[in-house]
């Protein structure tokens, strides 16, 4: 045994902080916690094991938490489909897990806060910095990979055959201690030979999902890119890793640093990938000196916002010349209006906001790329009742805001891709495609276009079956 802080024990009896329950605007209830009462929110992003009611059980998680409880109002809680709350069948895509966090702070009336994100997971709180930076006053990034898979142009992420034994080992070896223990050697090293701390991890992995679940999540983590959401990001950023971090590689959070504007980057000393694991004071001096700074210069307080990570969403009628000439203008009037009444309808089923009409054509935002993919599709099926066929592209990117309204290079790279989609298809962006891993699209390769006036841009369609809301 070694490294055992004073008192550890599985049976000791612990100070559980009340567990609230809010409901997300689909309908979930999520377990949180607010712990501490400081000037300032601050959420911690919980990472693939969670649970908010026995990871107190562990000392060194509880005494790290209420370190950061010392000097905020600290607020936890387990996302949709782990520990206490709500788990519904499927693998949550990053835009409902935004949804989490953001039913969190309503219930506590936050209005914004700093998110604490690390490990894999803190692609979440990368995508919600960005795409609502005005509810964001910080973001700490702790050793946060933005992507899963080895690329050309990423060097850190594993190759397919590593990326298979990971989901499969996480399913057929679930909660098993020898395969704990392995990972402990990784994640937590400088603690992994102690037995009572593997015998708590086992638990806490029976009590955070099933083995299929943590399985499909380990698979929803490898399939995410959000690279090109990190330079859209607006909000001060601190990016936090351990120098021999033997989980993620240290130039992970390197390049991290250099692709968000402004961030700062420090590496701390130590082995260990979990932050209260090794030595969590310096984490905490750090989160906590950044974060009561920004609390103190309120930057948000001079500079509104006037940028934001949006998916703008094309659509157009095929054909629409000849379809009118054949019904002439009253009855071409009359499907138009019937047409212009469902795409509304299905635009604010999905939470996008129509920015433009013009003619047959559609221009909408969203704050989800799945969701706007979703809205393409039940329009799609909506207008194909009225004998319509419509084409439809997506792109996700950072969107200037003028008069409240999206506008930048991302919208006319939105209208390219539209304009190559086929009659009946809906042709999305790379971009888009690496932001909805977990929702289910499935995508067919159309590989790389010559969009005018943009550049060459990687497209894909979106599978028929794959759409629906």
């Amino acid at each position: 045994m070694c490294c055992r802080p004073e008192g550890w024990s599985l049976l000791a009896p612990v100070d559980v902080p009340a567990i609230r329950y809010t409901r997300t605007t689909d309908g979930l209830n999520i377990a949180y916690q607010v712990v501490g009462e400081g000037p300032f929110d601050l959420v911690f992003v919980p990472q693939v094991i969670s649970n908010v009611q026995i990871f107190w059980e562990n000392p060194r998680w509880a005494g790290f938490m209420r370190e950061l409880a010392s000097f905020s109002r600290l607020l936890l809680f387990d996302r949709r489909g782990v520990g206490l709350s709500d788990r519904p069948s499927g693998v949550p895509a990053l835009e409902q897990r935004m949804d989490d966090v953001r039913a969190v702070l309503d219930a506590v009336g936050s209005e914004r806060a700093a998110l604490f994100g690390t490990g894999p997971d803190g692609a979440m709180a990368v995508l919600f910095a960005a795409t609502y930076p005005e509810r964001v006053t910080a973001l700490v990034l702790f050793a946060v990979p933005p992507r899963g898979m080895w690329a050309p142009d990423y060097a850190w992420g594993l190759r397919e055959d590593e990326a298979r034994k990971v989901v499969e080992d996480a399913e057929r070896h679930f909660a098993e201690r020898d395969y704990t223990a392995q990972l402990a050697q990784r994640m937590y090293p400088s603690i992994a030979a102690d037995d009572d701390v593997i015998a708590w991890a086992v638990r806490a992995t029976r009590l955070n999902s099933t083995p299929g679940a943590l399985a499909a999540l380990r698979q929803m983590n490898l399939e995410i890119d959000v690279r090109t959401v990190l330079p859209t990001i607006r909000v001060p950023t601190l990016v936090l890793h351990r120098g021999g971090d033997r989980y993620v590689p240290v130039d992970v959070s390197r390049f991290v640093a250099e692709q968000i504007p402004g961030a700062l980057y420090q590496e701390l000393d130590g082995i260990d990938h979990i932050p209260w694991v090794g030595d969590p004071g310096t984490v905490v001096v750090a989160v906590r000196e950044f974060v009561e700074r920004i609390w103190r210069e309120k930057p948000w307080e001079e500079i509104e916002p006037d940028r934001v990570l949006a998916t703008v969403l094309f659509t157009d009628i095929v054909g629409s010349t000849e379809k009118a000439m054949t019904l002439g203008n009253a009855r071409w009037r009359e499907l138009l209006h019937e047409h212009h009444s469902r795409v509304r309808g299905q635009i604010a089923r999905f939470r996008g906001r129509e920015i433009d009409t013009a003619g047959d054509g559609f221009f909408a935002s969203f704050d989800g790329p799945a969701r706007a993919i979703r809205c393409a599709g039940a329009v799609r099926d909506a207008v194909a009742e009225l004998g319509i066929e419509i084409r439809a592209g997506l792109h996700a990117g950072e969107c200037e805001l003028i008069d409240g309204k999206v506008g930048g290079v991302v919208v006319h790279i939105g209208a390219r891709v539209a304009a190559e989609a086929e009659p009946d298809e809906i042709l999305v962006s790379g971009t888009v495609k690496d932001l909805v891993a977990g929702s289910g699209i499935q995508f067919e390769d159309r590989g790389l276009r010559t969009l005018k006036g943009v550049g060459e841009w990687h497209l894909y369609a979106v599978s028929p079956r794959a759409v629906a809301g």
